[in-house]
């Protein structure tokens, strides 16, 4: 697939050229707090009339595992995206500045919150003396959040040390981690669980993480076809995930709340408004994907394509924020 017209400067008056350092700083760090909003009010929101109780500090809680989740989708999705530009023929060789460093930091300072928050015995500590290292050892949770902050640790190495090849095993542990964490050995079938939240977690990471490290690379290789055919053979992969992501979102929800409770918890638990908002958001990022792949294919300069897919972008930050939210709030378990 080839642009049109070796430009900076799209179709539709759109434009792939970087702003000025400042000026993208700035409209991250407003995205940043906005989404922040999302797990730190969400909870009292969510739970507004239904009677359930909220874990304590539920609202630090989602803010750290939506950081989590994030600092999971930068590293992988660059790891991705970097695969997909290596089988472009012809294609340029420079590639955008990694943020995985930062993000697995991030990601580090996330899991070491989670961890004291476990140490306590999941209640919020107010002080370092109340934080048990040694008490993570004897149980599931602690040493599954163990993991995670090694994890991350591993991972922040191999990123300031640009070592791909190592990188993306340490954030397929967390992975790893989060899908057992999700499912305790008291619930019904906790392996199918897990492996369906593995599954699930692995495609949203690709997706939202990949298509931010295509964008960036766009806008790097601004003006050569090579961009374009990188974001059609990303555009592509995301399909399949998109589909996984589906299946997999609909079967978990199913095992939470079966078919026949579904439209009651919906509405009148914390944890089914939060999946309907999720649901929700999902559907407007696969109109935008949509809306992109068409302009991809279809326009006279497949570039037009940049709008849709950043505001893609943006959407997917939206549900990364929810699905943290999402993790801190009581399960409506109710098994048929």
């Amino acid at each position: 697939m080839a642009c049109t017209r070796p430009t900076d400067e799209v179709a539709d008056g759109h434009d792939p050229a970087p702003r000025s350092g400042t000026g993208r700083a700035v409209a991250v760090l407003v995205l940043v707090a906005l989404a922040a909003l999302i797990p730190l009010f969400g909870p009292s929101a969510a739970l507004h009339g239904t009677g359930e109780a909220a874990a304590p500090g539920a609202g630090g809680i989602a803010l750290l595992r939506g950081v989590l989740f994030a600092a999971l989708c930068v590293p992988l999705g660059e790891l991705f995206v970097l695969r997909l530009a290596r089988r472009l023929p012809g294609a340029p060789p420079e590639r955008p500045r990694s943020w995985a460093p930062s993000a697995t930091c991030a990601g580090l300072a996330a899991a070491l919150g989670l961890a004291s928050v476990v140490s306590t015995g999941n209640l919020v500590p107010h002080s370092l003396g109340q934080i048990d290292v040694g008490g993570l050892y004897d149980s599931r949770d602690g040493r599954l959040a163990l993991l995670e902050v090694n994890a991350f640790l591993l991972a922040a190495l191999c990123a300031i040390a640009r070592r791909p090849a190592a990188q993306v095993w340490p954030p397929v542990a967390v992975v790893v981690a989060e899908a057992l964490r999700a499912h305790p050995t008291t619930e019904h079938g906790p392996s199918a669980g897990s492996v369906l939240t593995l599954v699930h977690l692995t495609c949203a990471a690709l997706w939202a993480g990949g298509l931010l490290h295509a964008l960036r690379t766009l806008r790097l290789w601004r003006g050569d076809p090579a961009g374009a055919a990188l974001l059609g053979l990303y555009a592509r992969v995301a399909a399949v995930l998109l589909a996984a992501l589906t299946a997999t979102g609909v079967w978990s929800s199913l095992r939470r709340m079966p078919a026949a409770t579904v439209l009651d918890q919906l509405t009148t638990t914390a944890y089914g408004r939060t999946l309907l908002a999720k649901v929700l958001l999902v559907s407007v990022v696969a109109v935008l994907a949509l809306w992109a792949r068409i302009r991809l294919s279809r326009a006279a300069d497949p570039l037009t394509a940049y709008a849709p897919a950043r505001a893609e972008v943006i959407a997917l930050g939206a549900v990364v924020a929810v699905s943290g939210l999402l993790t801190a709030l009581p399960l409506p378990i109710r098994w048929s």
